[in-house]
């Protein structure tokens, strides 16, 4: 059973940046994970945000596009996401997520990015 734990939400000014971080556990082979994140704002439908295979390629919503960066550091069995020039749409829960194939077969709890002045 793999475990996600996300880090790093909070409250940030609009133009601002912030980095989350989804450490895993329980995966003695992380590094052949799909990972990546998705997130659900109030009233909304949860959306994909960025993911990254295996082998390191790199997938981002078009509204994300250049201003969010997912990366991934096998050795310590976490991925990232920065985030930059936020904006107060951007704020929303953000989850992380595991996959091997087509389906997520692991979620995070959530972490709430909060991007206001």
């Amino acid at each position: 059973q793999v475990q996600l734990v996300e880090s790093g939400g909070g409250l940030v000014q609009p133009g601002g940046s912030v980095r989350l971080s989804c450490a895993a556990s329980g995966a003695s082979t992380f590094s052949i994970y799909r990972m990546g994140w998705y997130r659900q704002a109030p009233g909304k439908q949860r959306e994909l945000v960025a993911t990254i295979t295996s082998s390191g390629y790199k997938n981002y919503a078009d509204s994300m596009k250049g201003r969010f960066t997912i990366s991934r550091d096998n050795a310590k069995n976490t991925v990232y996401l920065q985030m930059n020039s936020l904006k107060p749409e951007d704020t929303a829960v953000y989850y992380c997520y595991a996959a091997l194939g087509a389906a997520i077969d692991y979620w995070g709890q959530g972490t709430q990015v909060t991007v206001s002045s």
